[in-house]
């Protein structure tokens, strides 16, 4: 992981895991103690845009679970519901697809960073709005000085690293 000064705008200390990602153990390892942590009943897997794909994917084929992912506006053709939330450094819009999570499924919400928690809430409303179940937010790094979990409202949240 390196750390982006400024990025996407002037105060704002970006943690980018694309080194991560380019390293084919370094990520291999990532997906097996993410899977490692998953409740068994997990059903599906909702990875949030776009990093959280990078994830997802991987964690589907591992836990042998499908996966629905959560995307910005305008790359769904069918939209089952959206949800805006507030981002440490704006604001943003998050689409479920329709017709792919099912009532009373118990989803794995995947993000690669928990940092003020707005994008994770805004996907645990969508999957709840479904009348899905979150059964569980993993992510690779947690912030917590950034208070993320204060918007998840005391659901199980595992992060693989937490650093200040």
């Amino acid at each position: 992981m390196r750390t982006v000064p400024d990025f996407p705008e002037p105060g704002v200390l970006f943690r980018d895991l694309n080194p991560l990602f380019a390293d084919a153990e370094a990520v291999r390892v990532v997906i097996d103690a993410m899977a490692a942590g998953l409740p068994e009943d997990v059903d599906v897997i909702a990875p949030v845009e776009a990093r959280g794909f990078l994830l997802g994917g991987g964690l589907s084929i591992a836990m042998g679970v499908g996966m629905v992912p959560v995307r910005k506006p305008g790359k769904l053709p069918v939209v089952a519901d959206r949800v805006d939330y507030s981002l440490e450094y704006g604001t943003a819009s998050l689409e479920l697809p329709a017709g792919v999570l099912r009532p009373g499924q118990r989803v794995a919400v995947v993000d690669d960073v928990l940092a003020t928690g707005g994008t994770v809430a805004a996907v645990c409303e969508l999957v709840e709005r479904a009348g899905a179940e979150v059964a569980v937010v993993s992510v690779v790094l947690e912030l917590p000085a950034l208070g993320g979990r204060s918007l998840l409202g005391g659901r199980n949240v595992l992060a693989l690293q937490s650093i200040t």
